[in-house]
């Protein structure tokens, strides 16, 4: 929708732009991102450009909900928690360290893959996200990010196969009495 309100809040204090190539990665804190954002930076490193790590947000009960019922501190606490959560997330990816990369982030206000694809706006651009496999129920109440961005980005798009970690944890999930097998 082209009267989506976007919101960008940028969580490192990094100036803008300095005209290089640019990867862009979704982050939501997942597994998945993570391995994602380890791939992004592999990526600028090799590629000599920039990330932009983004975290999508939405107010509690959607969009249509907050034009049904506005509530300003409503909507500044999901901006702040979604910040949070992206700061967390790259906490959690680079243990506080420097990525090695320019990198800046923000938390952009909208839907996932409509959000990403606005921010992957350059021809140019890498688009880098998680991906995996899904149940058919997962699929069905909520279509895949990662497909939505392939058909609808200008840019080429990146899909990073689930961590086998992830993979092993969630067959672990669904099969308890499973066991985890770990090779050194």
């Amino acid at each position: 929708m082209a009267d989506e309100p976007t919101d960008l809040t940028s969580t490192t204090g990094v100036p803008g732009d300095d005209g290089r190539g640019r990867v862009v990665v979704g982050v939501s804190g997942s597994l998945g991102s993570l391995a994602a954002l380890h791939r992004a930076v592999a990526e600028a490193r090799r590629l000599d450009a920039e990330v932009l790590a983004v975290h999508c947000w939405t107010p509690a009960g959607g969009e249509f909900g907050y034009r049904r019922a506005p509530c300003p501190p409503l909507l500044s606490a999901c901006r702040d928690a979604a910040a949070t959560r992206l700061r967390d997330a790259l906490d959690q990816a680079f243990g506080g360290a420097w990525a090695g990369v320019r990198l800046r982030s923000i938390a952009v206000r909208g839907e996932t893959g409509q959000a990403l694809v606005r921010c992957a706006d350059r021809p140019d651009d890498l688009l880098v996200l998680g991906a995996g496999s899904r149940g058919t129920l997962a699929r069905v109440l909520h279509p895949s990010i990662t497909a939505y961005c392939a058909r609808h980005a200008g840019c080429p798009v990146l899909a990073v196969p689930k961590p086998p970690l992830q993979r092993e944890l969630e067959a672990l999930q669904r099969h308890p009495r499973t066991r985890l097998t770990v090779t050194a």
